[in-house]
């Protein structure tokens, strides 16, 4: 038994390095370029490999053979309990596993759906194409589902689980966004599993989901939607904005704490005209150029301890008894400072 556990353990490593060797000798390429891989051994013998694993895994991963402006395509990942979800993804030429990247998974409309094609997402939409350029340390993971309800919100959850289990990914750093159906489905996501993702940027949509869970994590949140929008209308991103608020609230979070983990942003009509949307929905897009929304959302890091996302209540004053002088005068033998400040000194 020993012995096959062996060659199964060589054979995955084999599959593994030839794979790295692969991708880091694709480059990024100019608009609308499909590369195609000459050497599919790599991708073959990682399959082979995790189908030797299978038992003790999640499940295993046929990777692409092309190339759509730096993205791996149509790879699949044969999920043991969620059947075939496939996607496409993004891997810094840097990334060798040795260190921890970042994660950021984009989450298409109807447009994007994978019977509209392979890699319709990333044509359609450029929150993938536009997120690599915020941090060369992140990689985007762009999937491909056949709807935006339970299914797709089930297999999001896999596919995002299986990624932060196979690769080295920073925990602290794992970013969504869901533009129209893909909100739908993301919403759905949080309402179950808040705690796989440090923020998350919610666009042109309406949620399908529940808010407790994500009010206990602290998640947060950027809103946005044409106040006209076509197809949801603004009302429900307000109605879930104002959901959650209520509950900060009645966790007696301040209007600041709260500002820092919701942002409710109606754009009016000129927001999408001055950029040549055709219509507000549609126009729901055009945010993956939104460096500010962008920004924001990038800029976000996780604090794994229990305090996170918040300032501790008991030190937002100081007692008044440490203003005044001690009545018995000591001699200070050892000193223990705890902060919560994230700045580092030199």
């Amino acid at each position: 038994m020993k012995k096959v556990m062996a060659m199964l353990c060589t054979l995955l490593l084999l599959g593994l390095t030839a794979c790295g060797t692969d991708r880091e000798s694709i480059s990024v390429g100019p608009a609308e370029i499909t590369e195609t891989i000459t050497d599919s051994e790599a991708a073959q013998d990682e399959t082979e490999a995790d189908d030797a694993l299978s038992t003790n895994s999640p499940g295993t991963v046929t990777e692409g053979t092309e190339y759509y402006q730096g993205f791996l395509i149509d790879n699949v990942f044969h999920s043991t309990s969620e059947g075939d979800i496939h996607y496409n993804v993004y891997f810094p030429e840097s990334y060798d596993g040795s260190e921890p990247y970042a994660l950021y998974v984009t989450l298409p409309g109807y447009e994007g759906l994978y019977f509209q094609g392979v890699a319709s997402n990333l044509k359609s939409e450029d929150f993938g194409l536009e997120a690599i350029h915020y941090n060369e340390r992140m990689i985007v993971l762009a999937p491909q589902f056949e709807d935006w309800r339970e299914t797709s919100a089930s297999q999001t959850i896999a596919l995002v689980e299986y990624f932060l289990t196979r690769y080295n990914i920073d925990a602290d750093r794992v970013y969504a966004n869901g533009y129209s159906g893909g909100g739908e489905t993301m919403s759905l996501v949080l309402s179950e599993h808040p705690d796989l993702f440090t923020a998350y940027l919610h666009v042109s949509s309406q949620w399908d989901g529940t808010f407790d869970a994500v009010a206990e994590a602290y998640l947060p949140i950027y809103f946005v939607v044409g106040r006209d929008d076509e197809y949801y209308g603004s009302e429900p991103t307000i109605s879930a904005y104002n959901s959650l608020h209520e509950l900060y609230e009645q966790q007696g979070l301040t209007e600041e704490e709260i500002d820092e983990l919701l942002v409710l942003d109606i754009k009016d009509h000129a927001y999408f005209t001055e950029q040549g949307a055709p219509n507000e929905h549609g126009g729901g897009t055009f945010v993956a150029y939104d460096e500010e929304i962008m920004s924001w959302l990038f800029s976000k890091v996780s604090d794994t301890e229990e305090t996170a996302n918040r300032f501790p209540d008991y030190l937002e004053e100081i007692p008044e008894d440490y203003l005044t002088p001690a009545s018995l005068q000591g001699e200070l033998v050892d000193f223990y400072y705890e902060t919560w400040e994230s700045t580092t000194y030199e």
